[in-house]
């Protein structure tokens, strides 16, 4: 007998918007709009993908394209919010902070104010019917100009707060082969000064240097992804001291082809480092499991013992932007997890 994983509590703080959404919504909404959806969205999914080059990644984001198309009123995005709690209800998940480019879906609610005021009021909402709260994170693409990252900067800093409902987090996501790290600063700055947390993808499709990169110029708190710390020592030891979580995010690994099996993601190497790990599902949309399946393939995969998967679950809630009095409750119930008798 071992420990329901369900039961664990934890944290979730790498989700995406848009990648949260359940299969069969999206299928629903492109009926809604009387879209057309590939046949790697229908009856060929989870498709098969790989971005560790140009035209791998071209496809992923030409998936991720097809399906943010699909999403055209509020009504659509307040059920995505809903349901992402929903989901992370039912998997332990006690706090999720989700992460949004009002940008995309601006043109269809009247502009990025009103596109995130929706997604923090459903926040909220959804919060206190599933007993998951949800945060939100706004995050800026590498693949638009510097400008545009102060711009949401700005917008985040408006709506910041330490709660559900609250915009608790700065991003920059999309390709990190694309845009200077460095030019984003000016826009982490403005973000910090509002208290934001900063939370930068690095390190997943390029290497230590690329986390070096993130460290110098954005002030991370947490880094999306990461993994790829693991081929530096001494940066393993920097990430150490200055407290930086890590968002690993196995089954993204796996399906961008950076790792050919769950096995080979590093994540007993970076537990052993002392790194603060929490795992995330990043896109179920694309790759086909949620948060329950990480830590299934850390006990599964990795052997992590309860003890360890314990640990896991507390790096969660330490790396998160919950108020000081949500993450004692929520470490007070790990450690009553881990007491129950299998």
């Amino acid at each position: 007998m071992t420990r329901s994983l369900a039961a664990l509590p934890k944290a979730h703080l790498h989700l995406h918007f848009t990648g949260s959404m359940r299969i069969t919504t999206l299928r629903e909404l492109a009926a809604k709009h009387g879209l057309r959806l590939p046949a790697s969205l229908l009856a060929d999914w989870p498709p098969t993908l790989r971005a560790t080059d140009e035209r791998g990644w071209f496809r992923f984001q030409r998936l991720y394209d097809t399906a943010r198309a699909c999403v055209q009123d509020e009504s659509d995005m307040r059920r995505i919010v809903r349901e992402a709690a929903e989901d992370d209800a039912r998997e332990g998940s006690r706090w999720l902070e989700i992460q949004v480019d009002p940008t995309s879906y601006a043109p269809f609610v009247g502009g990025i104010t009103p596109a995130i005021e929706i997604v923090l009021d459903e926040a909220a909402s959804a919060t206190r019917d599933t007993g998951t709260s949800v945060a939100v994170v706004v995050a800026a693409s590498r693949t638009r100009h510097p400008f545009d990252a102060r711009t949401l900067a700005r917008l985040a800093a408006q709506y910041a707060g330490d709660g559900p409902g609250t915009v608790v987090g700065f991003g920059l996501s999309n390709d990190e082969r694309r845009g200077d790290t460095a030019e984003f600063g000016p826009a982490f700055r403005i973000a910090a000064r509002a208290g934001l947390a900063s939370v930068p993808h690095a390190g997943e499709l390029l290497g230590p240097s690329h986390v070096v990169e993130a460290l110098d110029h954005l002030g991370p708190d947490r880094l999306g992804h990461g993994v790829r710390a693991s081929e530096d020592e001494a940066l393993l030891t920097r990430l150490v001291q200055r407290a930086v979580t890590l968002e690993v995010c196995p089954a993204s690994n796996v399906a961008l082809g950076v790792y050919e099996e769950m096995s080979q993601v590093p994540l007993r190497q970076l537990l052993d480092s002392g790194v603060n790990i929490a795992l995330g599902a990043d896109d179920p949309l694309l790759f086909g499991s949620r948060l329950l399946a990480q830590y299934e393939s850390a006990r599964t995969d990795h052997g992590l013992s309860d003890d360890e998967l314990a640990e896991l679950a507390r790096g969660s809630v330490r790396g998160s932007r919950a108020p000081d009095d949500v993450q004692a409750a929520l470490l007070a119930d790990i450690d009553t997890w881990l007491a129950a008798t299998p």
